[in-house]
């Protein structure tokens, strides 16, 4: 098999300073690698008050934080308001995956994404949430769009991250970082939907905190 090479990328002109809203360490990790090796200056936002429980959050973020303290790479905790992310999907609890829940979801994690970026010097964002194959990639570039919109001169960079072997690179930097590997998307009706397929498939019910990628018997 021929060996990876990551394309040479930039940002659309002018813009030079870009946010990249990270949902998790493995889907970040070809992201900040390929930004990075590419020269681009970027920073990491974390905003993610949809994960639940508080310990899947802890533990997604701070895998997150170690891998950006490895590239040197400026990391950003935003607060885990919760509560407003339950008001803002007052409704759709019952939605489907990549249903209306999930573009609300969105809506509320990229507009607080631009707010920031508009005060702090950034001209554009983005986000790693598109290199998962389980997300819908328009719903999320469309998202990003209304949010980087309600800021003169902001754009929302929609690159997608999956081509070229992107989201082979992604598993590849997971097992090697060991990552923790988690198993449903991160809300609380993702968690209860995957846990029902479970049951009718005869699995047990996820065990937050037990997987890492390229770990035979995962640990806590």
């Amino acid at each position: 098999m021929p060996e990876y090479q990551r394309p040479t990328l930039s940002l659309p002109e002018p813009h030079k300073k870009i946010l990249l809203h990270s949902c998790c360490a493995p889907c970040s990790g070809e992201v900040m690698e390929a930004m990075a090796a590419s020269g681009i200056d970027y920073s990491i936002f974390f905003y993610n008050p949809n994960i639940h429980p508080k310990r899947e959050y802890e533990i997604r973020k701070e895998e997150n934080v170690r891998f950006a303290q490895k590239h040197n790479i400026e990391f950003i905790d935003a607060d885990y308001d919760r509560d407003k992310w339950f008001e803002r999907v007052k409704g759709f609890e019952n939605e489907p995956e990549r249903g209306a829940r999930c573009t609300l979801c969105f809506d509320m994690r990229f507009e607080r994404t631009a707010l920031y970026a508009y005060e702090h010097g950034f001209d554009s964002i983005t986000s790693s949430l598109g290199i998962s194959r389980w997300k819908d990639m328009n719903q999320i570039n469309a998202s990003g769009t209304r949010a980087a919109a309600r800021y003169p001169g902001m754009i929302y960079w929609d690159y997608n991250w999956r081509k070229g072997g992107g989201s082979a690179r992604m598993i590849e930097i997971s097992k090697r970082e060991e990552f923790y590997q988690q198993e449903y998307c991160g809300c609380i009706f993702s968690l209860r939907d995957t846990n029902r397929r479970r049951r009718e498939g005869g699995r047990e019910a996820v065990r937050i905190g037990v997987k890492y990628y390229g770990k035979d018997d995962a640990k806590a």
